[in-house]
């Protein structure tokens, strides 16, 4: 490249630089006298209004949640399903010892029974806790600000 072409090649990116700057400051002036800005500004400012009140009711939501006990009685309620359960397992499997003595020809089928009743007494005790597990999750992460 020669100076010449050289010297060129810079005057022609200073007039664009030039042409580029008065256009940039033509639409600002646009855009700040077609009040876009302030409108900007204030779709901003609501959404950050919005924000921070949907936060304080969750928080509200999840504070009276546990003032009221409502976790607490959750899991109350979760090891009572779960002894009753237990004691329904023991006296199911007293009766069964009881006819195993008494009826030696129906053992088979009360076994039978007995056990069916058996996975349905851990399947709903599985159920409970996972349900009681989760719930308490998802309170514990409301508590915490995370939802």
């Amino acid at each position: 490249m020669n100076a010449d072409r050289a010297a060129q090649t810079i005057k022609d990116a200073a007039r664009r630089i030039r042409e580029e700057s008065a256009r940039m400051r033509e639409t600002v002036k646009t855009i700040r006298q077609s009040g876009a800005i302030e409108e900007l500004a204030a779709a901003v400012r609501e959404a950050a209004i919005a924000a921070r009140d949907t936060s304080k009711e969750v928080s509200m939501a999840a504070r009276e949640l546990k003032d009221r006990g409502h976790i607490r009685d959750t899991m109350s309620a979760a090891d009572e399903t779960t002894r009753i359960a237990r004691d329904t397992a023991q006296v199911v499997s007293s009766m069964s010892q009881e006819a195993k003595e008494a009826a030696p020809e129906m053992t088979a089928e009360i076994g039978k029974g007995i056990q069916s009743a058996k996975e349905k007494a851990r399947a709903a005790k599985k159920r409970t806790t996972e349900t009681v597990s989760e719930t308490t999750e998802k309170v514990k992460r409301k508590l915490k600000g995370e939802e």
